[in-house]
Protein backbone atom coordinates (compact mmCIF):
# COMPACT_ATOMS: atom_id res chain seq x y z
CA UNK A 1 0.00 0.00 0.00
CA UNK A 2 1.48 3.41 -1.09
CA UNK A 3 0.12 6.70 0.32
CA UNK A 4 1.23 10.05 -0.35
CA UNK A 5 0.93 12.48 1.69
CA UNK A 6 0.28 16.29 0.50
CA UNK A 7 0.28 19.14 2.66
CA UNK A 8 2.68 18.51 4.96
CA UNK A 9 6.82 18.81 3.79
CA UNK A 10 8.06 18.55 7.18
CA UNK A 11 10.19 15.29 7.47
CA UNK A 12 9.20 14.96 11.07
CA UNK A 13 5.95 14.35 10.38
CA UNK A 14 7.02 10.87 8.09
CA UNK A 15 7.93 8.09 10.88
CA UNK A 16 4.62 8.77 12.64
CA UNK A 17 2.66 8.84 9.54
CA UNK A 18 4.45 5.33 8.54
CA UNK A 19 3.76 4.07 11.61
CA UNK A 20 0.21 4.72 12.08
CA UNK A 21 -0.02 2.95 8.08
CA UNK A 22 1.81 0.25 9.10
CA UNK A 23 -1.24 -0.60 11.71
CA UNK A 24 -3.59 -1.19 8.72
CA UNK A 25 -1.61 -2.68 5.92
CA UNK A 26 1.59 -4.81 6.47
CA UNK A 27 3.73 -3.23 3.46
CA UNK A 28 3.05 0.07 3.74
CA UNK A 29 5.02 3.09 2.37
CA UNK A 30 4.32 6.73 2.72
CA UNK A 31 5.77 9.45 0.29
CA UNK A 32 5.48 13.54 2.07
CA UNK A 33 4.70 14.75 -1.54
CA UNK A 34 2.57 13.86 -4.63
CA UNK A 35 2.91 10.46 -5.75
CA UNK A 36 1.08 10.00 -9.02
CA UNK A 37 1.44 5.77 -8.58
CA UNK A 38 -0.17 6.06 -5.23
CA UNK A 39 -2.95 3.85 -4.17
CA UNK A 40 -3.89 6.66 -1.56
CA UNK A 41 -3.60 10.31 -1.21
CA UNK A 42 -4.36 12.35 1.71
CA UNK A 43 -3.89 16.20 1.88
CA UNK A 44 -4.14 17.69 5.11
CA UNK A 45 -4.76 21.18 6.37
CA UNK A 46 -3.30 22.87 9.25
CA UNK A 47 -3.67 25.61 11.27
CA UNK A 48 -2.04 26.80 13.94
CA UNK A 49 -2.77 29.98 16.29
CA UNK A 50 -4.77 29.67 20.08
CA UNK A 51 -5.71 26.40 18.40
CA UNK A 52 -5.01 23.41 16.78
CA UNK A 53 -7.26 22.49 13.60
CA UNK A 54 -6.43 19.31 11.48
CA UNK A 55 -8.27 18.30 8.36
CA UNK A 56 -7.36 15.11 6.57
CA UNK A 57 -8.80 14.18 2.93
CA UNK A 58 -8.60 10.84 1.51
CA UNK A 59 -8.69 10.04 -2.07
CA UNK A 60 -8.44 6.82 -3.21
CA UNK A 61 -7.74 5.37 -6.79
CA UNK A 62 -12.00 4.95 -7.40
CA UNK A 63 -12.09 8.76 -6.71
CA UNK A 64 -14.03 7.72 -3.22
CA UNK A 65 -13.35 10.52 -0.63
CA UNK A 66 -13.85 10.44 3.07
CA UNK A 67 -12.26 13.54 5.49
CA UNK A 68 -12.31 13.84 8.58
CA UNK A 69 -11.64 17.09 11.14
CA UNK A 70 -10.05 17.57 14.61
CA UNK A 71 -9.61 20.89 16.52
CA UNK A 72 -8.21 21.64 20.20
CA UNK A 73 -6.46 24.34 22.33
CA UNK A 74 -3.34 24.72 21.84
CA UNK A 75 -1.72 24.38 25.33
CA UNK A 76 1.00 26.22 26.37
CA UNK A 77 4.67 24.41 25.34
CA UNK A 78 7.26 24.50 27.06
CA UNK A 79 9.93 23.51 24.07
CA UNK A 80 9.88 23.51 20.58
CA UNK A 81 9.62 19.55 21.03
CA UNK A 82 6.00 19.41 22.99
CA UNK A 83 4.58 21.90 20.35
CA UNK A 84 5.14 19.03 17.93
CA UNK A 85 4.19 16.41 19.80
CA UNK A 86 0.70 18.56 19.87
CA UNK A 87 0.41 18.90 16.17
CA UNK A 88 1.88 15.64 15.57
CA UNK A 89 -1.26 14.26 17.64
CA UNK A 90 -3.92 16.43 15.67
CA UNK A 91 -2.64 15.00 12.39
CA UNK A 92 -2.39 11.58 13.70
CA UNK A 93 -6.07 11.90 14.92
CA UNK A 94 -7.24 12.97 11.35
CA UNK A 95 -5.05 10.34 9.70
CA UNK A 96 -6.13 7.65 11.81
CA UNK A 97 -9.80 8.63 11.80
CA UNK A 98 -9.98 8.54 7.68
CA UNK A 99 -7.93 5.28 7.44
CA UNK A 100 -10.77 3.51 9.73
CA UNK A 101 -13.76 4.84 7.68
CA UNK A 102 -11.90 3.81 4.63
CA UNK A 103 -10.55 0.43 5.59
CA UNK A 104 -13.67 -0.28 8.30
CA UNK A 105 -10.72 -1.29 10.79
CA UNK A 106 -10.70 -0.04 14.36
CA UNK A 107 -7.40 0.14 15.84
CA UNK A 108 -8.86 -0.32 19.48
CA UNK A 109 -5.69 1.45 20.56
CA UNK A 110 -6.06 4.54 18.41
CA UNK A 111 -3.30 6.91 17.45
CA UNK A 112 -0.56 5.03 20.30
CA UNK A 113 1.95 3.50 18.43
CA UNK A 114 3.94 3.70 21.61
CA UNK A 115 5.14 0.78 23.97
CA UNK A 116 3.94 2.23 27.31
CA UNK A 117 0.42 3.37 27.15
CA UNK A 118 -0.33 3.17 30.64
CA UNK A 119 2.37 5.80 31.26
CA UNK A 120 -0.63 8.11 30.20
CA UNK A 121 -2.86 7.55 33.03
CA UNK A 122 0.09 7.08 35.83
CA UNK A 123 0.82 11.00 34.46
CA UNK A 124 -2.70 11.85 34.87
CA UNK A 125 -3.05 10.47 38.42
CA UNK A 126 0.19 12.13 39.56
CA UNK A 127 -1.25 15.49 38.32
CA UNK A 128 -4.38 14.48 40.43
CA UNK A 129 -6.89 14.54 36.69
CA UNK A 130 -10.29 13.32 38.28
CA UNK A 131 -10.30 10.08 36.40
CA UNK A 132 -13.77 10.99 34.07
CA UNK A 133 -11.64 13.79 32.81
CA UNK A 134 -8.20 11.46 32.02
CA UNK A 135 -10.38 8.98 30.70
CA UNK A 136 -12.54 11.08 28.36
CA UNK A 137 -9.09 12.54 27.30
CA UNK A 138 -7.89 9.34 26.32
CA UNK A 139 -11.04 8.45 23.97
CA UNK A 140 -11.00 12.32 22.56
CA UNK A 141 -7.33 12.65 21.82
CA UNK A 142 -6.19 9.09 21.46
CA UNK A 143 -9.40 7.83 19.90
CA UNK A 144 -8.56 4.65 22.01
CA UNK A 145 -11.64 2.42 23.03
CA UNK A 146 -13.55 2.28 26.35
CA UNK A 147 -12.38 -1.87 26.36
CA UNK A 148 -8.43 -0.38 26.36
CA UNK A 149 -9.39 2.73 28.72
CA UNK A 150 -10.73 -0.16 31.02
CA UNK A 151 -7.44 -2.27 30.80
CA UNK A 152 -5.31 0.55 31.50
CA UNK A 153 -7.20 1.70 34.22
CA UNK A 154 -7.21 -1.80 35.62
CA UNK A 155 -3.54 -2.70 35.61
CA UNK A 156 -3.15 1.19 37.18
CA UNK A 157 -5.07 0.15 40.44
CA UNK A 158 -3.19 -2.87 39.98
CA UNK A 159 0.19 -1.56 40.48
CA UNK A 160 -0.40 1.27 43.04
CA UNK A 161 -2.04 -1.36 45.12
CA UNK A 162 1.14 -2.94 44.63
CA UNK A 163 3.70 -0.46 45.03
CA UNK A 164 2.04 2.10 46.93
CA UNK A 165 5.05 4.30 46.55
CA UNK A 166 5.20 3.67 42.94
CA UNK A 167 5.69 7.66 42.46
CA UNK A 168 8.12 8.23 45.53
CA UNK A 169 10.63 5.69 44.05
CA UNK A 170 13.14 8.27 42.13
CA UNK A 171 15.35 8.39 44.95
CA UNK A 172 16.45 4.35 44.99
CA UNK A 173 16.83 2.40 41.68
CA UNK A 174 16.25 -0.79 40.37
CA UNK A 175 19.23 -2.99 38.64
CA UNK A 176 19.08 -5.21 35.11
CA UNK A 177 21.68 -7.56 34.72
CA UNK A 178 21.86 -9.29 31.22
CA UNK A 179 23.85 -12.82 30.95
CA UNK A 180 24.07 -12.67 27.10
CA UNK A 181 23.46 -16.64 26.52
CA UNK A 182 21.40 -18.76 25.39
CA UNK A 183 20.90 -22.82 24.67
CA UNK A 184 19.91 -21.74 20.80
CA UNK A 185 18.32 -18.98 19.44
CA UNK A 186 14.62 -17.91 19.15
CA UNK A 187 13.28 -17.20 16.13
CA UNK A 188 11.92 -14.02 17.24
CA UNK A 189 13.95 -13.12 19.53
CA UNK A 190 16.52 -9.72 19.07
CA UNK A 191 17.76 -9.86 22.82
CA UNK A 192 21.65 -9.98 23.01
CA UNK A 193 21.59 -13.70 23.09
CA UNK A 194 24.57 -16.01 21.92
CA UNK A 195 24.81 -20.02 21.95
CA UNK A 196 26.61 -20.94 24.95
CA UNK A 197 28.13 -23.89 23.57
CA UNK A 198 31.85 -23.58 22.88
CA UNK A 199 32.24 -20.18 24.33
CA UNK A 200 33.52 -21.16 27.63
CA UNK A 201 36.71 -18.53 27.14
CA UNK A 202 33.95 -15.62 26.00
CA UNK A 203 31.72 -16.68 29.54
CA UNK A 204 34.79 -16.56 31.69
CA UNK A 205 35.99 -13.02 30.37
CA UNK A 206 32.29 -11.56 30.09
CA UNK A 207 31.56 -12.73 33.86
CA UNK A 208 34.99 -11.11 35.14
CA UNK A 209 33.33 -7.81 33.58
CA UNK A 210 30.15 -8.66 34.69
CA UNK A 211 31.60 -9.11 38.53
CA UNK A 212 33.95 -5.72 38.02
CA UNK A 213 30.64 -3.63 37.48
CA UNK A 214 28.80 -4.98 40.11
CA UNK A 215 31.52 -4.05 42.48
CA UNK A 216 31.74 -0.32 41.20
CA UNK A 217 28.10 -0.06 41.00
CA UNK A 218 27.63 -1.44 44.28
CA UNK A 219 30.38 0.64 46.23
CA UNK A 220 28.96 3.82 43.99
CA UNK A 221 25.75 3.28 45.61
CA UNK A 222 26.95 2.39 49.13
CA UNK A 223 28.81 5.48 49.42
CA UNK A 224 25.61 7.94 48.14
CA UNK A 225 23.46 5.74 50.32
CA UNK A 226 20.84 4.95 47.52
CA UNK A 227 18.84 1.91 48.00
CA UNK A 228 17.97 -0.77 45.38
CA UNK A 229 14.51 -1.36 44.84
CA UNK A 230 14.61 -4.57 42.61
CA UNK A 231 17.21 -6.58 40.45
CA UNK A 232 16.16 -9.09 37.93
CA UNK A 233 18.56 -11.27 35.91
CA UNK A 234 17.50 -11.23 32.34
CA UNK A 235 19.39 -12.05 29.17
CA UNK A 236 19.74 -14.48 27.25
CA UNK A 237 19.04 -16.96 29.48
CA UNK A 238 21.09 -16.12 32.67
CA UNK A 239 21.00 -19.88 33.77
CA UNK A 240 22.63 -20.96 30.80
CA UNK A 241 26.15 -20.60 32.78
CA UNK A 242 27.12 -22.86 35.12
CA UNK A 243 25.64 -23.43 38.80
CA UNK A 244 29.40 -22.49 40.30
CA UNK A 245 29.32 -19.52 38.16
CA UNK A 246 25.78 -18.57 39.46
CA UNK A 247 26.71 -19.20 42.80
CA UNK A 248 29.99 -16.83 42.49
CA UNK A 249 27.74 -14.01 40.72
CA UNK A 250 24.57 -14.03 43.45
CA UNK A 251 27.80 -14.10 45.88
CA UNK A 252 28.67 -10.94 43.85
CA UNK A 253 25.45 -9.05 44.51
CA UNK A 254 25.49 -10.18 48.24
CA UNK A 255 28.92 -8.78 48.86
CA UNK A 256 28.80 -5.78 46.26
CA UNK A 257 25.18 -4.19 46.24
CA UNK A 258 23.85 -2.13 49.40
CA UNK A 259 21.64 -4.23 52.27
CA UNK A 260 21.04 -6.96 49.84
CA UNK A 261 18.50 -8.49 52.61
CA UNK A 262 16.03 -5.35 52.05
CA UNK A 263 15.70 -5.48 48.43
CA UNK A 264 12.17 -6.08 47.56
CA UNK A 265 12.38 -8.43 44.57
CA UNK A 266 15.09 -10.36 43.07
CA UNK A 267 14.01 -12.04 40.08
CA UNK A 268 16.10 -14.80 37.69
CA UNK A 269 15.01 -15.83 34.39
CA UNK A 270 15.13 -19.37 33.75
CA UNK A 271 12.95 -19.01 30.46
CA UNK A 272 14.80 -22.01 28.75
CA UNK A 273 13.40 -25.43 30.86
CA UNK A 274 16.75 -27.38 29.22
CA UNK A 275 19.40 -24.36 31.49
CA UNK A 276 17.38 -25.88 34.64
CA UNK A 277 18.95 -28.62 36.78
CA UNK A 278 19.03 -29.37 40.62
CA UNK A 279 22.44 -27.93 41.24
CA UNK A 280 21.53 -24.78 39.52
CA UNK A 281 18.02 -24.29 41.91
CA UNK A 282 19.85 -25.33 44.75
CA UNK A 283 22.17 -22.61 44.20
CA UNK A 284 18.87 -19.75 44.12
CA UNK A 285 17.38 -21.70 47.25
CA UNK A 286 21.17 -20.44 49.25
CA UNK A 287 20.71 -17.27 48.12
CA UNK A 288 17.09 -16.77 49.03
CA UNK A 289 16.51 -16.34 45.07
CA UNK A 290 12.90 -18.07 45.13
CA UNK A 291 10.98 -15.60 41.57
CA UNK A 292 12.24 -17.59 38.29
CA UNK A 293 10.62 -17.65 34.99
CA UNK A 294 10.36 -21.22 33.32
CA UNK A 295 8.81 -19.92 30.11
CA UNK A 296 6.98 -22.99 27.46
CA UNK A 297 6.25 -20.10 24.96
CA UNK A 298 3.96 -22.93 23.35
CA UNK A 299 2.67 -26.45 24.38
CA UNK A 300 2.53 -27.64 20.55
CA UNK A 301 6.13 -29.73 19.63
CA UNK A 302 6.15 -28.67 16.16
CA UNK A 303 5.94 -24.86 17.11
CA UNK A 304 8.85 -25.34 19.57
CA UNK A 305 11.23 -26.53 16.67
CA UNK A 306 9.94 -24.39 14.29
CA UNK A 307 11.31 -21.45 16.21
CA UNK A 308 14.21 -22.60 17.46
CA UNK A 309 13.65 -23.98 20.72
CA UNK A 310 15.42 -27.52 21.37
CA UNK A 311 13.80 -28.57 24.41
CA UNK A 312 10.55 -31.03 24.78
CA UNK A 313 7.44 -29.83 26.23
CA UNK A 314 7.53 -32.75 28.67
CA UNK A 315 10.78 -31.12 29.66
CA UNK A 316 8.78 -28.01 30.55
CA UNK A 317 6.20 -29.50 32.37
CA UNK A 318 9.30 -31.67 34.53
CA UNK A 319 11.51 -28.91 35.04
CA UNK A 320 8.22 -26.63 36.39
CA UNK A 321 7.72 -29.56 38.85
CA UNK A 322 11.42 -30.00 39.92
CA UNK A 323 11.65 -26.09 40.89
CA UNK A 324 8.08 -26.57 42.55
CA UNK A 325 9.24 -29.26 44.50
CA UNK A 326 12.40 -27.72 45.38
CA UNK A 327 11.04 -24.62 47.04
CA UNK A 328 10.44 -21.68 44.05
CA UNK A 329 7.26 -20.46 45.16
CA UNK A 330 7.11 -17.49 42.48
CA UNK A 331 7.07 -19.55 39.13
CA UNK A 332 6.78 -16.92 35.91
CA UNK A 333 5.61 -18.33 32.67
CA UNK A 334 5.42 -16.73 29.28
CA UNK A 335 2.83 -17.66 26.28
CA UNK A 336 3.18 -15.98 23.10
CA UNK A 337 -0.29 -15.66 20.69
CA UNK A 338 0.15 -16.10 16.61
CA UNK A 339 3.40 -18.52 16.82
CA UNK A 340 4.00 -19.48 13.47
CA UNK A 341 0.99 -22.55 12.45
CA UNK A 342 -0.60 -21.50 15.73
CA UNK A 343 -4.33 -20.63 15.66
CA UNK A 344 -7.12 -21.15 18.09
CA UNK A 345 -7.13 -24.94 18.86
CA UNK A 346 -3.47 -24.69 19.05
CA UNK A 347 -3.51 -21.95 21.63
CA UNK A 348 -6.43 -23.26 23.47
CA UNK A 349 -4.82 -26.91 24.35
CA UNK A 350 -1.67 -24.32 25.61
CA UNK A 351 -3.86 -22.61 28.22
CA UNK A 352 -5.37 -26.03 28.90
CA UNK A 353 -1.87 -27.41 29.70
CA UNK A 354 -0.98 -24.08 31.65
CA UNK A 355 -4.16 -25.01 33.86
CA UNK A 356 -2.16 -28.10 34.82
CA UNK A 357 0.53 -26.08 36.34
CA UNK A 358 -1.20 -22.77 37.73
CA UNK A 359 2.20 -20.38 37.84
CA UNK A 360 2.10 -17.56 40.20
CA UNK A 361 2.08 -15.01 36.84
CA UNK A 362 1.55 -15.48 33.80
CA UNK A 363 2.50 -13.00 30.70
CA UNK A 364 1.00 -13.30 27.38
CA UNK A 365 3.15 -11.73 24.39
CA UNK A 366 1.33 -11.32 20.89
CA UNK A 367 3.86 -12.14 18.43
CA UNK A 368 5.99 -9.21 17.26
CA UNK A 369 7.99 -9.14 14.04
CA UNK A 370 11.07 -7.69 15.07
CA UNK A 371 13.36 -5.95 12.10
CA UNK A 372 16.45 -8.07 13.04
CA UNK A 373 15.14 -11.60 13.87
CA UNK A 374 15.30 -14.52 11.93
CA UNK A 375 11.54 -14.73 11.64
CA UNK A 376 11.23 -11.24 10.30
CA UNK A 377 14.24 -11.66 7.94
CA UNK A 378 12.49 -15.12 6.09
CA UNK A 379 8.83 -14.50 6.52
CA UNK A 380 8.08 -16.53 4.17
CA UNK A 381 9.12 -19.41 6.13
CA UNK A 382 6.51 -18.46 9.23
CA UNK A 383 2.57 -18.46 8.45
CA UNK A 384 1.23 -17.30 11.08
CA UNK A 385 -2.96 -16.43 11.97
CA UNK A 386 -4.78 -13.30 10.55
CA UNK A 387 -5.85 -10.17 12.57
CA UNK A 388 -9.15 -11.66 13.41
CA UNK A 389 -7.79 -15.00 14.81
CA UNK A 390 -5.28 -13.42 16.55
CA UNK A 391 -7.87 -10.70 18.09
CA UNK A 392 -9.76 -14.12 19.14
CA UNK A 393 -6.77 -15.79 21.09
CA UNK A 394 -6.24 -12.42 23.29
CA UNK A 395 -9.77 -12.70 23.90
CA UNK A 396 -9.32 -16.31 25.05
CA UNK A 397 -6.34 -15.27 27.37
CA UNK A 398 -8.19 -12.76 28.82
CA UNK A 399 -11.04 -14.84 30.16
CA UNK A 400 -8.90 -17.82 30.68
CA UNK A 401 -6.65 -15.15 33.14
CA UNK A 402 -10.49 -13.81 34.68
CA UNK A 403 -11.69 -17.24 35.10
CA UNK A 404 -8.30 -18.58 37.15
CA UNK A 405 -8.20 -15.54 39.07
CA UNK A 406 -5.28 -13.73 37.63
CA UNK A 407 -5.27 -9.81 36.95
CA UNK A 408 -3.69 -7.96 34.66
CA UNK A 409 -0.95 -5.88 35.97
CA UNK A 410 1.54 -4.38 33.62
CA UNK A 411 0.98 -4.06 29.85
CA UNK A 412 3.61 -2.80 26.82
CA UNK A 413 3.21 -2.78 23.07
CA UNK A 414 5.74 -3.25 20.37
CA UNK A 415 5.82 -2.09 16.44
CA UNK A 416 5.03 -4.61 14.05
CA UNK A 417 2.69 -6.79 16.70
CA UNK A 418 0.17 -8.64 15.22
CA UNK A 419 -3.50 -7.67 15.57
CA UNK A 420 -1.73 -4.39 16.88
CA UNK A 421 -2.56 -5.65 20.18
CA UNK A 422 -0.33 -5.79 23.42
CA UNK A 423 1.42 -7.61 25.98
CA UNK A 424 0.00 -7.95 29.09
CA UNK A 425 1.40 -9.75 32.26
CA UNK A 426 -1.07 -11.09 34.75
CA UNK A 427 -1.06 -12.36 38.31
CA UNK A 428 -2.42 -14.35 40.92
CA UNK A 429 -3.16 -12.07 44.23
CA UNK A 430 0.26 -10.73 45.88
CA UNK A 431 2.52 -12.52 42.97
CA UNK A 432 3.08 -9.66 40.84
CA UNK A 433 6.54 -8.51 39.65
CA UNK A 434 7.95 -5.47 40.68
CA UNK A 435 10.29 -5.03 38.91
CA UNK A 436 7.93 -5.18 35.37
CA UNK A 437 6.20 -2.20 37.10
CA UNK A 438 8.72 -0.22 37.69
CA UNK A 439 10.49 -0.98 34.08
CA UNK A 440 7.22 -0.50 32.21
CA UNK A 441 6.15 2.87 34.20
CA UNK A 442 9.47 4.33 34.48
CA UNK A 443 9.14 5.58 37.69
CA UNK A 444 12.83 4.74 38.64
CA UNK A 445 16.45 5.07 37.34
CA UNK A 446 17.37 1.22 36.09
CA UNK A 447 20.77 0.41 36.13
CA UNK A 448 21.74 -2.13 33.16
CA UNK A 449 24.99 -4.26 33.80
CA UNK A 450 26.35 -7.05 31.82
CA UNK A 451 26.33 -7.43 27.92
CA UNK A 452 23.68 -6.12 26.53
CA UNK A 453 22.48 -4.18 29.05
CA UNK A 454 20.68 -0.88 28.87
CA UNK A 455 20.42 1.50 31.53
CA UNK A 456 17.34 3.99 31.62
CA UNK A 457 18.49 7.14 34.14
CA UNK A 458 15.74 9.02 34.93
CA UNK A 459 16.12 12.22 36.37
CA UNK A 460 14.34 12.41 40.11
CA UNK A 461 13.60 16.30 39.76
CA UNK A 462 12.54 16.55 36.03
CA UNK A 463 11.75 12.99 35.01
CA UNK A 464 13.71 13.65 32.37
CA UNK A 465 15.11 10.10 30.94
CA UNK A 466 18.70 9.28 29.70
CA UNK A 467 19.37 5.98 27.93
CA UNK A 468 22.43 4.31 27.92
CA UNK A 469 23.66 0.49 26.78
CA UNK A 470 26.12 -1.46 27.13
CA UNK A 471 27.75 -3.24 23.87
CA UNK A 472 25.87 -6.26 22.72
CA UNK A 473 28.81 -8.45 21.97
CA UNK A 474 30.47 -10.89 24.64
CA UNK A 475 33.78 -9.62 22.80
CA UNK A 476 33.29 -5.42 22.48
CA UNK A 477 31.90 -5.68 26.19
CA UNK A 478 34.78 -7.64 27.68
CA UNK A 479 37.30 -4.73 25.79
CA UNK A 480 35.68 -2.17 27.49
CA UNK A 481 33.68 -2.90 30.53
CA UNK A 482 35.93 -0.31 32.70
CA UNK A 483 34.96 2.17 30.39
CA UNK A 484 31.30 1.75 30.39
CA UNK A 485 30.97 1.26 33.95
CA UNK A 486 32.90 4.87 34.67
CA UNK A 487 30.42 6.25 32.06
CA UNK A 488 27.39 5.24 34.26
CA UNK A 489 28.83 6.68 37.74
CA UNK A 490 29.63 10.26 35.85
CA UNK A 491 25.53 9.91 34.90
CA UNK A 492 24.57 8.61 38.25
CA UNK A 493 26.87 11.52 40.02
CA UNK A 494 25.26 14.47 37.62
CA UNK A 495 21.83 12.97 38.61
CA UNK A 496 21.90 12.48 42.21
CA UNK A 497 24.02 15.15 43.21
CA UNK A 498 22.16 17.44 41.04
CA UNK A 499 18.77 15.95 43.16
CA UNK A 500 20.60 16.66 46.62
CA UNK A 501 21.49 19.94 46.16
CA UNK A 502 17.88 21.01 45.06
CA UNK A 503 16.49 19.35 47.75
CA UNK A 504 19.02 21.49 50.03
Amino acid sequence: MNISILGIQDERFHRPLRLIGNLFFEECEVVLGEDAAADLKINFQLEQGTNIKAKAELTDKDGKKLSADFEKVFLPAESEKEKFKQVKNAVSHVYLTVLQDWTGITQKWGILTGVRPTKLLHRAMQHETPLHEAHQQLKDEYLITDEKIQLMQNIVDRQLAVVPDLYDLKNEVSIYIGIPFCPTKCAYCTFPAYAINGRQGSVNSFLGGLHYEMRKIGEWLKENDVKITTVYYGGGTPTSITAEEMDMLYEEMYESFPDVKNIREVTVEAGRPDTITPEKLEVLKKWNIDRISINPQSYIQETLKAIGRHHTVEETVDKFHLARNMGMNNINMDLIIGLPGEGVPEFSHTLDETEKLMPESLTVHTLSFKRASEMTKNKQKYKVSEREEIEKMMDMAEDWTNEHNYHPYYLYRQKNILGNLENVGYALPNQESIYNILIMEEQQTIIGLGCGASSKFIDPQSGKITHFANPKDPKSYNDSFEHYTNEKMKILNELFKKHESLAE
